[in-house]
């Protein structure tokens, strides 16, 4: 039930990066709008846009703000004409790394990522070069000196996929993603509050990255594709040492 914790790891970085970009908001409102425009206007039967809701309202933006996404993107206002894509490649070392873009632009948003997988040491690749390394899930993250037992027992009441114990002694739930608001609320609900919670794209094996001149390209090529405005999300299956990580940051 061991496990290392890639969130814990990388997360720490991103988190940095998003807090200094300002482009949060553009990003989540992008995303309130796809989400209503693929599953209409009501959180409580459209999962995706009740996540969308949870992530915007963290960020504390504005309800006028938020309400004009929806509207827009259930058809109330013009200007939704965005669709998704995702584009496959590698990164320095090998790493796996794909991007999830929302554009109404394919030629442009191509080029600059493409530019960046070049600028960077790597590659982008065809359709499915990398996907089937990735599983689409939802994770739980919960602080060390929570409660192993009961939440582990919280989380096999409610179907969740598996439950891991990192060797930071945090404790990692991952559900399906038609599970994952059920088990977060049930989880809340008996005060386990998650120190992290999202759907998000994640690897069955992670390469383990432990030189500095790999460790940072890859991290300047994920803040290049997070700096592009078409860009909502970068993953990959590096873990990069911890040593080297402090050494970056």
């Amino acid at each position: 039930m061991a496990g290392h914790s890639k969130w814990a790891n990388i997360k720490r970085h991103k988190a940095k990066q998003d807090a200094v970009k300002g482009k949060l908001y553009t990003k989540l409102i992008r995303e309130v709008t796809v989400a209503a425009k693929l599953g209409g206007a009501d959180a409580d039967s459209n999962s995706r846009l009740r996540m969308a809701l949870d992530k915007a309202f963290g960020a504390n933006m504005s309800r006028d703000v938020i309400d004009r996404a929806i509207k827009r993107g259930a058809g109330g206002l013009e200007g939704a004409d965005v669709e998704e894509i995702r584009y496959e490649g590698y990164g320095p070392g090998g790493v796996a790394v794909m991007v999830d873009c929302m554009t109404n632009n394919r030629n442009r948003t191509v080029a600059e990522v493409r530019h960046a997988f070049t600028k960077c040491g790597g590659n982008l690749g065809t359709d499915g070069s990398v996907s089937y390394l990735f599983s689409h899930l939802g994770q739980l993250v919960f602080s060390a000196g929570a409660n192993e037992e009961r939440i582990m027992e919280l989380a096999l009441s409610e179907n969740a996929e598996d439950v891991v114990v990192n060797e930071d002694n945090s404790i990692e739930v991952t559900t399906s993603p038609d599970r994952f608001i059920a088990i977060r609320d049930a989880m809340i609900a008996a005060g386990f509050q998650p120190e992290h919670a999202e759907i998000s794209m994640i690897a069955a094996t992670n390469i383990l990255v432990t030189e500095k001149d790999a460790a940072e390209k890859l991290m300047r090529l994920t803040e290049m594709l997070e700096e592009l405005d078409d860009v909502q999300e970068v993953y990959s299956n590096a873990d990069i040492a911890e040593e080297i990580l402090a050494e970056l940051e």
